[in-house]
């Protein structure tokens, strides 16, 4: 899947327990600090719950709502029930994303998809890497040695900040975003 959106897309790849969503976390509040309005994409596996047995909208859910819209004033989540897909739908989640309110959209998981990403390492965990062959890998995240050597560019993982320098001087038009159009 190229990145069919006007607004860029990064998607962060690596292992399970390597520290994606601990990344993004620490990333997120430093590019809000920039004016950069972040949309985020996560991966789930298989069927997942946002709302739990209990509470109102999982009980309308369960009773065969196909859509539920939970909403107040403060924020909203819209859960959609669909049959099991095959393919790409990172490019039906990012187009359903409120674009005009977006400045980069990044994404976590989606590993095999053709969208540029920043692959995090932690050499200690063993696991082989993807950049070798995955030629959407644009930057490589470790704390430690890679295992291959690489031209693309290597950040400290342990860095959150030269992380979000690196998605500022690559992903951003710092014009566009300081203007606010």
């Amino acid at each position: 899947m190229e990145n069919s959106s006007a607004i860029p897309v990064l998607g962060f790849a690596a292992y399970s327990g390597t520290g994606k969503t601990s990344l993004l976390v620490k990333l997120l509040p430093l590019l809000g600090e920039k004016g950069i309005r972040v949309g985020v994409i996560k991966h789930a596996h298989h069927t997942f719950d946002i709302d739990h047995k209990g509470k109102d909208s999982y009980e309308l859910r369960k009773a065969g709502a196909k859509q539920m819209l939970i909403g107040s004033d403060r924020r909203w989540a819209l859960i959609v029930e669909t049959e099991k897909r095959t393919g790409n739908i990172l490019n039906e989640f990012i187009q359903r994303l409120d674009h005009e309110n977006l400045d980069l959209i990044l994404v976590e998981g989606f590993k095999p998809e053709i969208i540029a990403k920043i692959e995090l390492i932690r050499p200690s965990l063993g696991n082989p890497p993807f950049y070798p062959e995955d030629k959407s890998v644009i930057a490589v995240a470790t704390d430690g040695d890679l295992p291959v050597k690489t031209m693309l560019p290597v950040l400290d993982l342990n860095n959150p900040q030269q992380i979000a320098e690196f998605i500022t001087r690559h992903f951003i038009n710092l014009k566009q975003t300081q203007t606010g159009t």
